[in-house]
Parts: C-alpha cells; sequence; structure tokens
C-alpha cells in the first residue's frame, strides 16, 4: 500500500532491480484477498504478508500467508514448491479463500 515514491526508494536503498508493485488504493491487494485491516501503524491498514507463484499463464499455484510481517517463506521451501509443481503439474488453485501454508 505504499506510494510509488516509496517503492522506488526503497528499490534504489536496497538495490533490487526488479518491479515493485505500488498499491496505495490497495485494489490488488484487496483482489489477492491479503488486506489485513488496521494492522499498520496508527490502525492503517496494511498488504498482509503473502508469497504466491503464478504460472506463465498466470495461475495461481502455491500460496504462501502468515499474519507477521516478520515471517516469510524460506527460499529452501519456495524452490521445493516450484520442483514438486514441475514433477506433479499440479491445476491451479481455485478460487476463494488461500490455505495458510506456514
Amino acid at each position: 500500500m505504499d506510494s510509488n515514491a516509496d517503492s522506488r526508494k526503497l528499490c534504489q536503498d536496497q538495490g533490487y532491480s526488479f518491479p515493485f508493485l505500488s498499491d496505495p488504493a490497495a485494489e490488488v491487494i484487496r483482489r489477492y484477498g491479503v488486506l489485513h485491516p488496521g494492522a499498520g501503524p496508527n490502525g492503517k491498514d496494511i498488504a498482509r504478508p503473502a508469497e504466491f507463484l503464478v504460472d506463465a499463464a498466470g495461475a495461481i499455484r502455491w500460496i504462501n500467508l502468515t499474519d507477521d510481517i516478520r515471517v516469510r517463506a524460506r527460499p529452501e521451501i519456495v524452490l521445493r514448491e516450484i520442483d514438486f509443481l514441475q514433477l506433479t503439474a499440479r491445476p491451479p488453485m481455485p478460487p476463494g479463500p488461500s490455505p495458510k501454508t506456514q
């Protein structure tokens, strides 16, 4: 939900070379079901920590959700999921509430 300027500054400060989504109106955050109402500073809405694996067709293949901004999927877990998806050709996830995979 950061502004374009805040996202740009974060990318520059951290040396990230990939694009960031700036979603100050929370449109995408709501579509992905990761809005965390009132969880930010001073009761501000924020995005819930989440990682998604999205295939080339745009289908969501794996989701990791947490309620703690400090918790993220470990790289080895994400890589294991990618390997699993390649081996099993698992179908896209159905729409609706996403499972918590921590």
